[in-house]
């Protein structure tokens, strides 16, 4: 919880703080971008809310925060409310999850509501109330981890809905042992016809993208949108196994066709197809100064 003596100086007055134990991962910056900036190697409220929808913007990333470092002076009322709308849409039936956790350093989640069983997409905080209203759009039958990392709250996920994990087998640890269905090689798996799993090793050896009616790709830690460069890109200081493996993986994915860039760290992206290759292209050009 957010400590109003640790309310960091450079916080415009007013109600909303955000305190000293901010771990800079972004998450408020791009939820309520009107509201919290960067100030040093921290996040901070330069504006605040002065109408419903920025309210409920704070609100919302206060309850995404992953180490609870956003706090009122005085207590939101309107908090109940605000909680009842997670997940988010994001378009036709995926939902961005908020309630981001520290154990992933606050990677983002995505849902998936299908008739043939809805998809969890990495692990957000397990906290009652995104659980209730997971349940209300019917639950989780299928938890799809894009990589080690971002795994949080999975085992608690698989108990309370009894979902089946998926993670690539190169990426299993002694935390994700008993994952009910594991992946191999190097080869796209369709698990249906609008769902393929695409290996992209690079930032992990068994990291994978989740490709979604060719329109929605989950991307993980593996592509993102960075607002200083202005285009899509990879996480070069942040590459565990192999940058080169990761620019393979990147030409191959360029091959694909997808409007939605949904990654675990980063800012998402949107565009029509045309424009997403040429984000591609350009994100492949930038890749090759650093190989």
């Amino acid at each position: 919880m957010a400590k109003l003596k640790e309310r960091r100086v450079e916080n415009v007055n007013g109600d909303f703080y955000v305190d000293s134990s901010c771990i800079d991962c972004d998450t408020c910056r791009w939820i309520a971008p009107n509201i919290y900036h960067r100030a040093g190697n921290q996040s901070a409220i330069y504006h605040q809310p002065s109408n419903k929808t920025e309210r409920k913007q704070a609100i919302q990333a206060l309850l995404s925060c992953p180490t609870a470092s956003i706090g009122t002076v005085e207590k939101p009322t309107d908090i109940l409310e605000v909680q009842k709308t997670f997940p988010l849409l994001v378009e036709d039936n995926v939902y961005y999850c908020g309630y981001h956790s520290e154990k992933s350093y606050g990677a983002a989640s995505y849902f998936i509501q299908r008739a043939e069983g809805n998809i969890l997409i990495d692990s957000p905080r397990f906290t009652p109330p995104l659980v209730k209203r997971l349940e209300a759009l019917g639950g989780v039958s299928y938890m799809y981890l894009t990589h080690k990392d971002d795994i949080a709250d999975h085992q608690k996920f698989q108990q309370h809905f009894q979902c089946q994990r998926i993670l690539h087998e190169a990426d299993i640890t002694p935390e994700t042992e008993a994952i009910e269905i594991t992946l191999s090689g190097n080869e796209t798996t369709e698990l249906t016809p609008d769902l393929f799993i695409i290996p992209v090793p690079g930032h992990t050896k068994g990291h994978t993208v989740l490709l979604y009616k060719n329109k929605f790709l989950f991307t993980g830690d593996h592509l993102a949108w960075s607002p200083y460069l202005n285009h899509l890109y990879a996480f070069q200081r942040y590459c565990w196994y192999s940058w080169s493996e990761q620019l393979k993986s990147m030409e191959k994915l360029a091959n694909y066709t997808f409007e939605w860039v949904l990654p675990g760290h980063g800012r998402r992206y949107h565009s029509d197809r045309e424009e997403m290759q040429q984000q591609m292209h350009q994100c492949l050009s930038w890749m090759k100064q650093y190989n």
